[in-house]
């Protein structure tokens, strides 16, 4: 392959097939905690642990969110963007997908308080959460954009996760469950929106790997948050 020929730009076809091999392949519906999950094979503890470690993320996607929606210089953009700040926070207290993640901790058998204080946040997803709310205010729109075509893989996800919930751990009811059936709808929507503005947004070959790279690096942010939560050794007190 000559020189000019490596930094040509991806035909578009070959260009979506390369993200959404990224979000196949190294989605962390692979990682052995998810598996572990989806077979019923947590226990209550490890699986409150999850939930507390989680929602540190969950309480995070509206702020990567509003660092996002202020690189648009388009108006259109912002408006479709801040969609999803509000399915997070919600317009009116006690709404979003922030207020339905504390349903599914109490759900658990957590209180909402334990989860809003953070004091049992791991270091390890404490550092890959920020790592990626930092990743979304320092890079380009286009990777900050692309970072979140992980909601590729996330509706297979969650409907693989409600009937792993379903089936293996009756005692958590089943209105806690709320948080995953909803985000079927909006990952479905959402990625139906962030790909065809990724496509368009990269217009040459580097910006083509950048976003390649984005996804994977986003990838890679919830791979660690599981490994973090996989390998605790804190002691467990709930």
């Amino acid at each position: 392959m000559t020189a000019a020929a490596a930094q040509r730009p991806w035909g578009r076809v070959e260009f979506e097939e390369r993200l959404r091999a990224v979000a196949e392949e190294r989605y962390h519906d692979r990682h052995p905690f998810n598996i572990r999950m989806n077979e019923g094979r947590l226990s209550p503890a490890e699986l409150r642990r999850w939930i507390i470690n989680r929602f540190y993320y969950q309480r995070n996607i509206p702020v990567k969110d509003a660092l996002i929606t202020a690189k648009f210089d388009s108006p259109d953009l912002r408006r479709m963007w801040m969609r999803r700040i509000e399915d997070h926070d919600g317009r009116e207290v006690g709404e979003g997908g922030i207020e339905r993640w504390l349903r599914l901790g109490e759900a658990a058998g957590l209180d909402r308080a334990v989860l809003l204080s953070d004091t049992d946040v791991l270091p390890g997803v404490r550092l890959a959460v920020d790592g990626y709310v930092n990743f979304c205010r320092l890079r380009s729109p286009i990777e900050a954009v692309a970072a979140s075509l992980t909601e590729l893989s996330a509706p297979d996800l969650m409907r693989r996760r409600i009937e792993a919930f379903e089936r293996h751990y009756p005692w958590i009811d089943a209105e806690g469950l709320v948080y995953f059936r909803a985000r079927v709808r909006q990952g479905r929507r959402d990625s139906g929106e962030t790909l065809p503005l990724v496509l368009s947004m990269a217009r040459n070959r580097a910006e083509q790997e950048q976003a390649v790279a984005a996804l994977a690096f986003k990838c890679e942010v919830l791979w660690s948050l599981l490994d973090a939560v996989d390998l605790a050794e804190q002691e467990i007190r709930w």
